[in-house]
């Protein structure tokens, strides 16, 4: 598996994550709903094909899978994405122990805003921006940024000077995304030039394009604005599939 740097975070990873969100909200997704010893079960498989990268969100309610693949692996061999769906700063303030306390480690690797949606974020929630700037100035977490759900939002992420990774849809088609992949890319090359980490979400348009999964992959891969994604995978088939095709 191909290992990479997230951006100027100091981090490294594999390429390919692990995304537990597919459909995922109000503390569930298609990852946690294949039960948990299944889904641990699952990662653990992974993480022995080589993925090191995991997503993960309280709105998922996939902590404490992610915090029972982690017995017995190398805290830092893994690079572990939450988020937080909170808009007040003092809920985001009680919420990041109870995160650490979910995940079993005493630190995450990326904290993420969930779902931002309008592009006045960044002085609407700028106290909640300086409640991550807090937590990582702790060492509670290594890198902050967003997973963002609007265009307008996208494109003002490159001029956040505090923002180290965005979470942004992209796949060949257009499907499940902020705009078209003709518009989108190259507000992600202005936001990776900026020396931010991008992940890629919705490579397979949430799942609506499982039947081009190769082609899905390839568009991905040729980005070289993105840094890696993460897909959410339900099966040792995809799994293996997934694996495959990103090695």
């Amino acid at each position: 598996m191909q290992m990479v740097d997230l951006g100027q975070t100091g981090l490294r990873a594999s390429r390919l994550g692990f995304g537990t969100g597919t459909h995922g909200w109000g503390g569930s997704s298609e990852q946690t709903r294949i039960g948990h010893d299944n889904l641990v079960k699952l990662m653990r498989s992974g993480y022995d094909q080589g993925i090191t990268l995991w997503d993960s969100a309280d709105g998922y309610g996939s902590h404490p899978h992610l915090a029972d693949v982690l017995k017995g692996i190398d805290r830092s061999s893994v690079v572990i994405v939450t988020k937080t769906h909170s808009k007040s700063p003092e809920r985001v303030r009680s919420e990041i122990p109870r995160f650490l306390s979910e995940l079993g480690t005493d630190y995450m690797d990326i904290l993420l805003m969930h779902c931002i949606t309008h592009d006045s974020w960044l002085t609407e929630y700028s106290d909640v921006i300086s409640e991550f700037e807090d937590a990582k100035e702790k060492d509670l977490v290594r890198a902050i940024g967003m997973s963002c759900h609007d265009f307008g939002a996208l494109k003002t992420v490159a001029s956040a000077d505090w923002l180290d990774v965005v979470l942004a849809r992209i796949n060949y088609d257009g499907t499940k995304m902020d705009a078209s992949p003709g518009e989108v890319v190259p507000v992600l090359e202005e936001i990776h030039d900026a020396g931010k980490c991008v992940l890629a979400m919705k490579v397979l348009g949430q799942g609506n394009l499982h039947e081009n999964v190769p082609k899905a992959m390839e568009f991905a891969l040729g980005l070289s604005c993105v840094d890696a994604m993460v897909i959410g995978m339900n099966s040792e088939f995809q799994l293996r599939q997934n694996v495959s095709l990103a090695e």
